[in-house]
């Protein structure tokens, strides 16, 4: 069941305070009767009618993409540069939850349901986010605990993050590393890194919450599995 606000602007042919308008000025039906008080739930069997006409109740689809490099994760492009939505066709009008770099790839979700993205990107939730990042020069210890008490980045001061696997490559003086977080503001990661003097020349989230890249192959995708939805609504 759902509030029948949200079901009006679901359908696309209002907004949610629009669609509560409707309903108080009595432009809505539920199964052939006038109903205006805000909040009322409908199901999927009920029928609902704005100005008498039926709505389409659009049903809710999750997925999840192994994003290449070279994709914006947005539904259009002013540079009309390739987008991650080229990569997971489907009839509903799907977008991506939140965002990963254009040079970044990795785990990201896709879906209509704009409550559970709300769910997943909010601050308040600590949704764990997992990426492998290669930087310039040997990541030290003193800056691994540095980022994992929270550094100020951008006038603000991040969270706790958990750094872990760090290996170094003499012949390239480079350093990989596991950088866990529960935040997602813009470039975090490769603010985070270049605070402490190590640019980032390579990144892949391979973690959001519970889902991994297991399985796929870049530019691959699936539908969530009802448990993975399921723990990601659990944890947030």
């Amino acid at each position: 069941m759902e509030r029948l606000q949200k079901v009006i602007a679901r359908s696309g042919i209002a907004s949610r305070r629009k669609a509560e308008e409707l309903i108080s000025n009595g432009n809505v039906k539920v199964n052939g009767v006038v109903v205006k008080v805000l909040g009322t739930k409908v199901g999927s069997k009920d029928v609902v009618m704005v100005n008498n006409q039926a709505i389409t109740i659009e049903e809710f689809v999750y997925y999840v993409l192994y994003k290449p490099e070279g994709y914006v994760s947005t539904t259009s492009d002013e540079k009309d540069r390739r987008t991650v939505l080229d990569l997971v066709p489907s009839e509903k009008r799907i977008y991506p939850v939140g965002r990963l770099d254009y040079d970044t790839s990795g785990v990201i979700l896709l879906t209509n349901d704009g409550a559970f993205t709300n769910l997943m990107t909010s601050p308040k939730h600590n949704m764990e986010k997992e990426y492998r990042v290669k930087v310039k020069g040997f990541l030290r210890k003193e800056e691994s605990q540095l980022l994992s008490k929270g550094i100020k980045i951008d006038r603000y001061i991040t969270k706790k993050a958990f750094i872990k696997d760090v290996e170094y490559n003499k012949n390239n003086e480079t350093s990989l590393a596991t950088i866990i977080i529960t935040e997602g503001k813009y470039h975090q990661v490769k603010l985070m890194f270049e605070a402490v003097g190590h640019p980032v020349l390579k990144l892949m989230r391979t973690r959001f919450g519970i889902v991994t890249l297991d399985g796929l192959r870049k530019g691959e995708h699936r539908r969530l599995k009802p448990y993975e939805l399921k723990q990601l609504r659990k944890d947030s």
